[in-house]
C-alpha cells in the first residue's frame, strides 16, 4: 500500500506542476506594438525618411530589411494587443476580418506602417460596424504570416478569440 501511496503522491505532485502552467497558458500575454519588433531592433532602424513632398503633403517612408523582421517569440503565442481596425470583410452582423493597426488612420490617410507593425485578424464573432473607429483589445493566437494587400504588406496574422472595447485608464 505504501508503493501505491507513493505513486499517487508522485502523480499528484506532477499534476500540481502542470496545473499552474495550464492556468498561465490560459492568460494572454499583453503586448504593446513595440513587442512585435524583434528584440534588439530599434524602431528608428526600421523606417527611414523616404520621400517627402511638403508642397503636396506626401510622405512615402523608406523601409529597410528590418521592417519585415518579426519577433520569433510570438509564433503561436496567446496574446492580447490593443489597436485600431481597418475593415477588410463585412458580414451583415459586422466586421469579420481586418488589419489591426497601431494608430488611428494608419493605411488610410498616411503611409502604412512597416509589415512588422500590422496584424491581419479574422474573427468568428463579427465586430459591430458602428464601433470600428474605436480602439479595441484583440485576444487570440498570433503567428507569422506575410501577406500583401493593396493597402499594405502585413507581417502577422491572428485568429481572434475575443474582441473588446479598449478602455482608457
Amino acid at each position: 500500500m505504501s508503493a501505491l501511496s507513493r505513486r499517487h503522491m508522485l502523480k499528484g505532485s506532477a499534476a500540481g506542476l502542470v496545473w499552474p502552467q495550464m492556468a498561465a497558458a490560459a492568460t494572454p500575454r499583453v503586448l504593446g506594438w513595440e513587442d512585435l519588433i524583434p528584440p534588439g531592433v530599434p524602431y528608428a532602424q526600421i523606417i527611414g525618411e523616404g520621400f517627402i513632398d511638403a508642397r503636396r503633403d506626401i510622405w512615402l517612408p523608406e523601409f529597410d530589411e528590418n521592417a519585415t523582421k518579426l519577433n520569433a517569440d510570438l509564433v503561436d503565442a496567446y496574446i492580447k494587443l490593443p489597436g485600431f481596425m481597418l475593415p477588410l470583410e463585412l458580414a451583415a452582423e459586422g466586421i469579420t476580418s481586418f488589419i489591426m493597426v497601431p494608430y488611428a488612420g494608419a493605411c488610410i490617410h498616411v503611409p502604412p506602417p512597416p509589415a512588422n507593425q500590422l496584424v491581419f485578424v479574422e474573427t468568428a464573432v463579427p465586430w459591430p460596424t458602428q464601433s470600428y473607429w474605436d480602439p479595441v483589445w484583440v485576444t487570440g493566437i498570433i503567428s507569422h504570416q506575410f501577406q500583401s494587400t493593396t493597402l499594405a504588406d502585413i507581417g502577422y496574422a491572428m485568429s481572434a478569440e475575443r474582441i473588446e472595447a479598449y478602455e482608457w485608464d
